[in-house]
């Protein structure tokens, strides 16, 4: 009982959470997370997000390659989805929509979209203020470029 309350309000040498995170590696991050809703993540997502941050935020292929890589140690490292978001939803509407896609582009990229992938996605897209006629047409886009 003791350890447990030393534990509970003791010094530990966990890190804080990051309070100045990068609003790209964020996205990244929420990209990797929506990979990782089925319980797999494969090559194909992760090259698919690399894709996703070139294409859409006009990175070159050595800044997404970065950006990704910490996009994956912060996904690994996140509690929520919130702490993410906060940081993403710095960004304009239109790259805002453009991450809500990559999600559906993501949640395509093995070849079926599960029910938790959708629920995700309207998750992150209401935190980031994304509504349903944006989120809808982001979702008709990622189908037509679907693999």
């Amino acid at each position: 009982m003791l350890g447990f309350l030393k534990n509970l309000f003791g010094d530990d040498d966990r890190q804080p959470p990051v309070r100045d995170l990068d609003p790209y590696e964020a996205a990244a991050a929420l990209l990797v997370e929506a990979a990782l809703v089925d319980g797999v993540y494969a090559n194909l997502e992760s090259d698919m997000i690399a894709e996703i941050l070139v294409t859409s935020f006009n990175m070159d292929a050595t800044r997404a390659d970065e950006v990704l890589l910490n996009g994956e140690q912060i996904a690994e490292d996140a509690t929520d989805t919130h702490a993410l978001t906060r940081h993403v939803k710095t960004l304009p509407q239109s790259e805002r929509s453009s991450v809500i896609e990559g999600l559906y582009r993501v949640s395509l990229a093995d070849g079926e979209a599960c029910k938790y992938e959708e629920s995700f996605i309207r998750h992150v897209a209401s935190l980031l203020h994304i509504d349903d006629v944006t989120r809808a047409h982001a979702r008709k886009r990622a189908e037509l470029n679907a693999p």
